[in-house]
């Protein structure tokens, strides 16, 4: 608590003063970001640094894998973020971000770990498809490149969710919403994209990250497990 406490009087003394402006127009006008990010909760990935955005810019939502339950009407949180996303913050793009070295995917290859985990694994149930493509596919392939074909799959198999949601479904049908798959490596700091058009991910440039899903002219295709430029 030492570390938080401290880093709260740096942030009062040292940063909100450069930025004292930004957040009165916040507190005075509220939020309009643009884009919804739905993250890993793993702490090595924070989504305002990554994205180098300023406070009001993302409206950010994080859990365990970077997961998005498929629409039903039982309450949850992750759905109720993106309802409200959509519906009443009118973001124009969903990002879903998965990173490297993901222990949630990575929990796929030693099950039995998640035996004093009953909530977890429950949770993890959302990727089945995404670990049972990757087994089909890559059984040949050792347990470091099946980690990381699994967190790709994982990314796309999370876009489908995302879309069963009435209110994505709305915003891509009238052109409204764009969605995006990224995923995040640790270690170099770089990003992979989601091409909706070839289902292939691609290391980002700086240029403009490719679009996943524009709606009914771009739905994402099947996409070849792990697959990277």
């Amino acid at each position: 608590m030492d570390l938080l406490i401290n880093g709260v009087s740096r942030f009062q003394g040292e940063i909100f003063p450069t930025k004292s402006e930004r957040f009165r127009d916040l507190a005075q006008n509220g939020q309009a970001p643009k884009t919804l990010m739905i993250s890993c909760a793993d702490s090595r990935v924070v989504p305002e640094l990554i994205t180098q955005s300023e406070p009001g810019d993302l409206f950010v939502c994080r859990n365990a894998g970077n997961i998005v339950p498929p629409y039903s009407r039982h309450p949850g949180g992750v759905s109720s973020a993106i309802e409200y996303a959509v519906v009443a913050l009118g973001v124009e793009d969903i990002v879903i971000c998965g990173h490297s070295d993901c222990g949630a995917m990575k929990a796929f290859q030693t099950p039995e770990a998640l035996e004093i985990m009953p909530t977890v694994k429950e949770w993890l149930s959302h990727a089945h498809a995404a670990n049972e493509a990757v087994r089909a596919c890559c059984a040949g392939k050792d347990a470091g490149e099946q980690t990381a074909a699994l967190i790709r799959e994982n990314v796309i198999v999370q876009l489908t969710h995302l879309k069963s949601h009435p209110s994505v479904a709305a915003g891509l049908a009238s052109g409204k919403l764009r969605l995006h798959g990224w995923v995040f490596d640790i270690e170099s700091g770089e990003v992979e994209a989601l091409d909706g058009a070839t289902g292939l991910f691609h290391k980002a440039d700086g240029g403009a990250l490719s679009v996943a899903d524009r709606g009914r002219q771009a739905a994402v295709p099947a996409a070849p497990i792990g697959a990277a430029a």
